[in-house]
């Protein structure tokens, strides 16, 4: 659902892609090869959204701002399943865990990564490749190169994805019982307990 708001039209790449349940009103710009999961609220009425190239707003994100403020989602952030940011500044390859806050005028530098759950309140700075966890969120350790690599894989999955759904996705009818011809998913990614316990 995309709606004008005071002259204000998002902008979205058409290599990206906005779930007809996600909400995009005003002063939005989406990059290339973002997805926007259902249940998004990206509020552009009072201040701006920029979302740059291979971002992924999950499921049930909100995005919103006081009034004159723009929020940026740098290239391939990845905003986890019921996060909100607002009136934050978001790096270059960080990611938001699910249902983590992140607060107004906060800057998060890049490859860093907020845990899920995680509330940062405004004002705070963040240097880049920090690991933030807990309420108030607070800097634990550095990122590893090992983290880092997985966060970035895991992103990338998001930044097919848009293609993926223009090839395949179709609305269709529920069956009433499993068929005896139904496709295996493929293995695409390992979570991160099972590669650092390797």
């Amino acid at each position: 659902m995309i709606y004008s708001f005071k002259g204000f039209i998002p902008v979205v790449h058409p290599s990206s892609f906005v779930h007809p349940m996600a909400t995009v009103t005003g002063n939005v710009i989406i990059g290339k090869d973002v997805y926007i999961g259902p249940g998004c609220a990206l509020r552009g009425d009072w201040g701006g959204i920029e979302i740059a190239d291979g971002c992924n707003v999950q499921e049930n994100c909100t995005i919103h701002m006081f009034p004159g403020v723009t929020v940026k989602l740098e290239e391939a952030a990845h905003i986890g399943h019921g996060a909100i940011i607002h009136g934050a500044h978001i790096g270059r390859n960080v990611m938001v865990g699910m249902n983590a806050v992140v607060m107004d005028e906060v800057e998060v530098g890049d490859e860093s990564i907020i845990g899920a759950m995680t509330f940062v309140p405004a004002n705070t700075i963040i240097p880049p490749r920090s690991l933030v966890v807990g309420n108030p969120g607070k800097v634990i350790k550095q990122v590893s190169d090992e983290m880092i690599a997985w966060k970035t894989k895991g992103t990338q999955l998001y930044q097919s994805l848009p293609k993926d759904i223009q090839d395949h996705w179709q609305e269709c009818t529920a069956l009433p019982e499993l068929p005896a011809d139904r496709p295996s998913q493929e293995k695409l990614y390992e979570i991160w307990n099972k590669i650092k316990n390797q």
